[in-house]
Formats: structure tokens, sequence, C-alpha cells
């Protein structure tokens, strides 16, 4: 049974993608949603080649002599008499990785990964940023609310009601945020973004609100102390976790 080793974990590991990618929408908590393609393509992939390896081993093993099959899978019964190693039996702890994502899938990164992301933030120069849409409240990733806050000398934000969603993040003495990854490809480039909100008490870390509220100037465009920017919130709403809980960077 051990020489089927392999192919249980490339079928475990193919079940799992495909979990992810083709029946759920769960790949969205690791990669971009563009990538869903080459995610379905994998396991499908991994799959066949599981079903593939399974039949070549017990192809080989139906032409095998019989007492030597015996002596592999069981190397104590002829002492002396062996034609190389099985295999640990530990070696089949490896699976073990594999069913647990198949069973049970990482939760997107959260509150402690934007902490970790608090004092990285990409150098952009200083400008004027294009007009925003009319109406009032206006909805806007936590990426464009904080490029305008602390980079555009035009304040397009400045006396505009704003509808921001995101988790939310602790930071010291009372103060908490609102915040969201942004990813280019996958999970592993995630940087930060956030806002400070202000006027209304902190739900719990990593529940998901829908804040609303107006910008809150802090410092010159560019300067250190425009960021985090700042949001006097007028409504708190808890939501639901977004199928896509990332944002395009």
């Amino acid at each position: 049974m051990r020489r089927y080793g392999p192919a249980v974990l490339l079928a475990l590991v193919g079940a799992a993608i495909l979990r992810v990618s083709l029946f759920s929408n769960l790949y969205l908590r690791y990669v971009q949603v563009g990538l869903r393609p080459y995610l379905v393509v994998s396991g499908v992939v991994l799959v066949l080649l599981a079903v593939v390896v399974a039949v070549l081993v017990r192809t080989a093993g139906e032409q095998e002599d019989p007492e030597d099959l015996e002596d592999r899978e069981n190397p104590d019964s002829h002492p002396g008499h062996t034609h190389g190693p099985a295999g640990p039996r530990v070696a089949w702890f490896l699976t073990l990785p594999a069913l647990a994502l198949l069973l049970f899938p990482p939760p997107a990164l959260g509150s402690y990964s934007a902490d970790r992301e608090a004092d990285r933030r990409a150098a952009r120069g200083v400008g004027t940023f294009p007009a925003l849409p009319a109406g009032n409240p206006l909805d806007l990733t936590l990426g464009d609310f904080g490029s305008r806050a602390v980079y555009d000398t035009g304040r397009s934000l400045k006396g505009r009601t704003v509808r921001l969603t995101g988790f939310v993040t602790r930071g010291a003495g009372g103060t908490w945020y609102i915040a969201r990854l942004l990813v280019s490809c996958c999970a592993a480039d995630a940087t930060t973004a956030k806002a400070e909100v202000r006027g209304a008490g902190a739900p719990p870390v990593d529940t998901w609100v829908t804040v609303t509220g107006t910008w809150h100037p802090e410092g010159e465009p560019g300067s250190d102390a425009a960021w985090p920017p700042v949001l006097d919130a007028t409504s708190v709403r808890r939501v639901p976790q977004p199928d896509n809980p990332y944002e395009k960077r």
C-alpha cells in the first residue's frame, strides 16, 4: 500500500486546489481573480497525474515476482533477503498538510498582517488627482481613499462623504482603524491600506465593517503627519467578509 503514497499525495493536493478554485471562491483568499483558470488547470493536472502514477505502480506490481513483492511489503518476513527500502512509514505523514488544506482552507489575511505592514508604504509623489464622481456618500476603496488623503494636493476628498469597507484593527491608546490588504498577484505580496476612524466605538478586531464619514485632513500632502489618513465617522455598520477580501494594488 505504501507504493501508492506519491499518488495519494498528488491527488490530495490536486483536490485541495480544485476545492478552493473550481467549487468555491476560497481561492480569492490567496490570489487575484484572474489566476483562477491557472489554479483549475493545475488541480486537474495533479489529479490526472495521481491517476497515472497509481496505474503505473499497479502495473509494475503485477509484473513483479510474488516473492519480491512480499519482501518489499514485509521486509522482516525473510531476514537477509531484501531488495531495497520500501520507504519509511512516517512518510505518510506528508499527506496530513494536503489533507488539512483540503478540509480546512486557511482564512484570509487579517489584522495581524495589517499591523505588520503599518509602517510600510510605497513612496509616491504628491500631485493632483482626477476629480471624483458626483454623489454622496461615495463608495471608495481604502487604497484610493488613502492615496488621495495623503498625496492629493487638490484635496479632492474635502467636503465629500465617503463609504469605506474593510476589517477592524487596533492601535495604541484606543485608536482603531479600518483596513484592507492590497495585492498585485497573491497574498504573499500584500501591503496595507488603512484609515483611522474617529467618532465611533471600535468593533472587535477582524470584524468587517462599512464606515461612512468625512475625511479629516492631517498635515501637508506627502508628509508623515498625513499618514495614516483619518475619517470622522457618522456610521459604522457590520458586514460579512466579501468573497474577495483584498483590493487590487
